[in-house]
């Protein structure tokens, strides 16, 4: 069993926009309340915000962070988060049968994300909404003075626009567990409209159109076609969601299931193509993975979530070092489409199937899926760079060929590091790894990062929070244009890879 890779600056992917390590906070359990936002907590600032929640999403240096939704967006009237919060009022959140007390709405969050050193990807309520409030939102977060709906937020306290630049028309539309749910020609053309609005009141701004809510959607490649030749011309991405679980499959089975999310970037782009090519498009359309994860912990205990709750626990998984291999799996593969996936987020950041979790009034740590999404924030830069991979396998009924080896490089060139990311998937044996890279001839191993664990199912908690972390150990050496690593079973590897000096 081995696998080999070749690695040449020429077999460039594409550029990788720092979007593409975006994340998702909803109002939704205790993402927000008890999460990012605890008054009366240890290491809260005077604005009510978790000291220590910040200190991680810094550490994770996390570029964008979609808000508010999700499904809680399409019934969300944005008027209700803004003004004196005495004034707020309570609402029932049908989408997720809990009470939402607004007490964090747009520019609290604004605020918070300028503290955790992060962009907003917002998004306008197209369930029970449609343009009129959505041109009135963006003039209220973007425009400097002079109007109704800016001197309204002068008035709230914020005197200086927020300029989010990044938009979602809406959320999962096509699925009918959403509020006010659409086929795809009155989506198509509300959304186009609605973009026209949104983009006369500011023409900076970029948009995203919803794509199918997941591959298995019945509609799934026609929903984007039909929505697409209403909306091509107005929007720059179209988004995309996923999430896989192990429940009642095998752990080989589990692990391949990023060649299903391959898949489904390489049909969206063929679609958005073909719409192009009918349309006599000039521009390109992008795509905005802005949900993916893993996620099926907690479907048995969420079922036992009483209704009208303020921010209880709800889809708050733990993760254990599968689900992080995964979760690395399919960063390799946002990474392997850099050229077209311009925008990802993890869905989500805190508590709900999150990296981070907090316990109320008390700690925080990280879960095992921290790492991978920390080492892909910190290390790929530049251009994602296809290697050419020959590797041993196994096959699946569904997927086909599933090679134990997963892995993506990238290429900073104005630094000249160049990082590799790599899974082995094996179960029971480590996978000698070699790599040419003899068109790089002046570069060293800088570090071997390596995440494993004797048992799969290794988890992270409040009290073992380091139980599954990453380790340097890795045996990497270059010789000679020549890389040889032993890749540890079921692992996550990052290859870092300097100039010599």
């Amino acid at each position: 069993m081995s696998a080999s890779i070749s690695i040449h600056p020429e077999f460039a992917i594409g550029s990788i926009d720092r979007r593409l390590f975006g994340s998702f906070i909803e109002h939704l359990g205790r993402a927000v309340y008890g999460g990012i936002y605890e008054p009366g907590h240890p290491t809260a600032d005077a604005d009510g915000f978790r000291g220590d929640v910040l200190a991680l999403v810094r550490e994770l240096g996390v570029p964008l962070v979609r808000y508010p939704g999700g499904n809680f967006l399409s019934g969300y009237d944005w008027e209700d988060g803004v003004g004196p919060r005495d004034q707020r009022p309570r609402r029932l959140d049908l989408a997720w049968g809990v009470t939402e007390t607004n007490q964090v709405g747009t520019n609290e969050f604004a605020a918070w994300a300028r503290k955790a050193e992060t962009e907003v990807m917002m998004a306008v309520n197209l369930g029970t909404r449609g343009p009129d409030a959505a041109r009135a939102l963006v003039e209220y977060c973007n425009h400097p003075s002079g109007s109704k709906w800016s001197d309204l937020r002068i008035a709230h306290g914020v005197k200086e626009p927020h300029r989010f630049k990044t938009w979602c028309l809406g959320n999962e539309m096509d699925g009918n567990w959403q509020i006010g749910h659409k086929d795809a020609h009155h989506y198509g053309r509300i959304a186009r409209e609605t973009a026209k609005v949104m983009r006369w009141t500011d023409p900076t701004i970029e948009l995203a159109v919803c794509g199918s809510s997941s591959r298995g959607m019945g509609g799934f490649g026609e929903w984007e076609r039909c929505v697409l030749e209403h909306a091509y011309a107005h929007v720059d991405y179209v988004s995309l969601h996923v999430y896989y679980g192990l429940n009642g499959i095998t752990l080989a089975k589990f692990l391949a299931k990023s060649l299903d999310m391959d898949a489904m970037i390489r049909e969206i782009v063929a679609t958005c193509d073909h719409v192009k090519a009918v349309q006599r498009q000039r521009k390109t359309l992008y795509l905005s993975f802005d949900e993916w994860n893993v996620w099926y912990h907690s479907h048995a205990e969420d079922k036992e979530h009483k209704r009208w709750q303020v921010a209880p626990k709800h889809i708050e998984d733990t993760y254990h070092l599968a689900d992080a291999l995964l979760v690395g799996c399919m960063i390799i593969t946002l990474l392997k489409h850099a050229d077209r996936v311009k925008i990802a987020c993890l869905a989500q950041l805190v508590n709900v199937i999150a990296p981070i979790m907090t316990e109320n009034g008390g700690r925080c740590w990280r879960q095992t899926i921290h790492y991978p999404f920390l080492h892909a924030i910190r290390f790929a830069r530049g251009v994602a760079l296809d290697a050419r991979i020959a590797s041993s396998g196994y096959d699946d009924n569904e997927l086909g060929r599933v090679p134990y080896l997963e892995a993506v490089a990238t290429w900073d060139a104005a630094t000249g590091a160049i990082t590799l990311f790599a899974v082995n998937r094996h179960e029971h044996e480590a996978l000698p790894l070699a790599a040419d890279l003899r068109h790089f001839p002046e570069h060293r191993v800088v570090e071997h990062l390596v995440l494993e664990h004797a048992d799969a199912y290794a988890t992270n908690t409040a009290d073992r929070p380091d139980t599954v972390a990453p380790h340097a150990r890795g045996d990497a050496l270059l010789q000679s244009g020549r890389l040889e690593a032993s890749l540890a079973k079921l692992s996550w590897n990052v290859i870092r890879l300097g100039l010599v000096r």
